[in-house]
């Protein structure tokens, strides 16, 4: 009975765990009562996750061993899961699909249906962060179909909420507001105040989203409301910002300006988001501007600077800053300081690119050192072994001379049979050593590629996002007529589009340790599907040989390799050919794979051409794969891209 109070209590008062965890888990250890005892030890790892991962490590390990040998299928299912979680939250991607996967198998053999639909949203909550959309989306709706067969209904909120962002990843903003709303509706039936409160959130982003700015500032509204009444600071600021922004995008600026000032002025204990807070001082300054009142604008610009004098490493997402302090100087006669400004903005926008191909190309000469040193300590470990083996070899030969002497048929016998015998060990013994060594080479490499692709997906990706979305709230916001700077800032609005799409296809392969021909033919397909949006009279066929092994796969560096120069020879077909058909065509031959990609453009006379450096790359990725290529053009007569491999 004691120990049933204390779970109760351990649940309903998990704030203040950091005071008595402890001695709870001391209780947990002592208890008799197993079921209660392994959904104890499940609640206090869940805590420790979040404030203290070592200590929830060790508590998940005991728990999961004394739940094994206990044979407690339900404590082994229920543990799995949260230490999947775990895993998910420290990084470890791999491993927490492992968990994951565990606690599905367990929970669908045992009939532990809640766990099983909980380990089902979990899995895809870990191919959501690894981008994988489709994938997470197609467990996320498994997920509520089980929450609904055992009338799961708050379940069956989250796993709605889930999916309707899903779709707002996939800039579905239509279908991602039907499953907000049902969301909100169960979550209203269970009067669940903070969950309404991100909801409401969630679909007042879809109604902007939609051009629906009215009914998007009234969800706003009713969401900070309903936040200040639940106590929910996190998401009251957050929807101050988001009203704010719908107001500015009605014109109203007084009512931007006014909401922005709420959404700033946070209590002094708040943990502030700091590019939020730069974002949110250049917002309200735009408004001001636009109410022209540049003075006060350069009251709340200046706190931005403050806050990016302290905290340098934030330079290159507050550009924009710098921009529209250039506004506010202009518009008060200060060209002097409107012109630095401006020539800061565009410095800091330019370096940015220039910034992220240094890291790149520094990350390309650490990963290169790093397989270099590896490689000399396997020769090195080779020549100990040959060095271990030759003195060895010398032992038995003296051992044999003596052993022949002394009795010359049976001991000449055992000893060759002994050579033998240890010969063959010797040799698994190296075989597996050196399996062992490759296998942990190449786990520490797809950990490193699983990291590098993370932080572009969540890093990189989101910082490009935001810079066009910050370019398209100025060209929206302000009207600039310096021509210079607006084509500037189309400029870097269209390259930082294509460095997105660019990204996403680096994060494709990276996250693979394959490419298979099936994969290629899709991204091709999908990359002539765009083409066809932007060409709208330009004719395409995409061809494959029934000749090919469907099962055909690639290295993901072969795979990149292979399509990047078609992308690019359809690229080039497009912006220079004049062409009314380009055809891709993949043909066996022998026993390679011919990529052909013609046109019937304009053509080009090959003895006068310069190749450029997109040519020269196009070679060069297939000379890195030991294929060939070649180019055959004549004016007027079209131009055929032809690469073995």
């Amino acid at each position: 009975m004691l120990f049933l109070f204390f779970t109760l209590v351990l649940f309903s008062t998990q704030h203040l765990y950091s005071q008595n965890i402890d001695s709870l888990l001391t209780s947990v250890k002592s208890a008799k009562n197993d079921s209660l005892k392994f959904d104890a030890y499940n609640k206090i790892a869940f805590q420790y996750i979040f404030n203290n991962p070592e200590e929830a490590k060790k508590v998940l390990q005991e728990a999961l061993s004394l739940a094994e040998l206990n044979d407690n299928k339900y404590g082994i299912a229920q543990l799995a899961n949260t230490k999947g979680i775990y895993m998910d939250v420290t990084g470890k991607s791999d491993s927490a699909s492992y968990f994951f996967t565990k606690a599905l198998n367990y929970s669908r053999k045992y009939g532990f249906k809640e766990l099983e639909s909980k380990s089902v949203n979990n899995l895809g909550m870990y191919n959501w962060n690894r981008g994988e959309y489709n994938e997470a989306l197609e467990y996320f709706i498994e997920s509520l179909k089980m929450s609904e067969e055992t009338n799961d209904l708050k379940g069956s909120s989250i796993r709605l909420n889930n999916i309707g962002l899903i779709y707002q990843e996939i800039n579905q903003p239509k279908k991602a507001l039907d499953y907000h709303k049902k969301a909100l509706e169960i979550r209203r039936q269970f009067s669940l105040k903070k969950d309404e409160v991100a909801s409401l959130n969630n679909i007042g982003i879809c109604y902007k989203d939609l051009g629906s700015i009215d009914l998007a500032i009234s969800t706003f509204k009713e969401g900070v409301e309903q936040a200040k009444a639940s106590d929910n600071l996190i998401d009251y600021y957050r929807i101050l910002d988001n009203l704010a922004n719908a107001y500015q995008l009605k014109q109203e600026y007084d009512l931007a300006i006014e909401t922005y000032l709420k959404a700033i002025n946070k209590p002094e204990n708040f943990k502030v988001n700091l590019n939020g807070q730069i974002s949110a001082y250049n917002n309200i300054a735009a408004a001001y501007n636009k109410r022209g009142i540049p003075k006060l604008a350069l009251k709340y610009l200046e706190k931005g600077f403050v806050l990016l004098k302290d905290n340098p490493h934030l330079k290159n997402v507050s550009a924009d800053l710098h921009l529209t302090a250039s506004e506010s100087y202009y518009m008060m006669d200060n060209y002097e300081n409107a012109r630095r400004l401006k020539d800061e903005f565009i410095a800091i926008k330019d370096s940015v690119f220039s910034e992220k191909n240094a890291k790149a190309i520094a990350n390309l000469e650490v990963k290169y050192e790093t397989e270099k040193k590896e490689k000399q300590i396997l020769i090195q470990r080779a020549e100990l072994a040959e060095q271990k083996i030759l003195i060895q070899q010398r032992n038995y030969q003296l051992f044999g001379v003596i052993g022949f002497t002394l009795i010359l048929g049976v001991i000449g016998y055992l000893l060759i049979s002994q050579q033998k015998l240890k010969n063959k060990q010797l040799q698994k013994e190296n075989e597996l050593r050196d399996a062992l060594l490759k296998i942990e080479t190449q786990n520490k490499l797809q950990e490193q590629r699983l990291r590098i692709s993370r932080d572009l997906h969540d890093n990189i990706g989101a910082q490009l996002t935001f810079i066009i979305s910050s370019i398209d709230n100025l060209k929206y916001g302000f009207d600039i007529k310096d021509e210079k700077l607006n084509n500037k800032l189309n400029s870097i609005s269209s390259f930082t589009t294509e460095t997105i799409y660019e990204l996403r296809d680096t994060i494709w392969a990276m996250n693979k340790s394959e490419i298979s021909l099936e994969d290629l033919k899709t991204r091709i397909t999908n990359y002539i599907d765009k083409a066809k949006i932007s060409s709208k009279n330009l004719a395409f066929q995409f061809n494959v040989s029934e000749k090919i092994d469907q099962n055909k796969a690639f290295s993901s560096i072969e795979g990149m390799n292979i399509y990047r120069v078609i992308q690019e020879a359809i690229h080039n077909a497009i912006k220079h050919a004049n062409a009314n058909t380009i055809i891709v065509d993949i043909e066996r031959l022998k026993s390679d794979i011919q990529i052909t990609i013609s046109d019937d453009g304009i053509g080009f006379d090959e003895n006068t051409i310069e190749k450029g450096n997109g040519l020269n790359n196009m070679q060069k990725r297939i000379e890195d794969l030991n294929g060939s290529f070649k180019i055959v053009s004549k004016k007027n007569k079209g131009t055929h891209v032809i690469l073995v491999v």
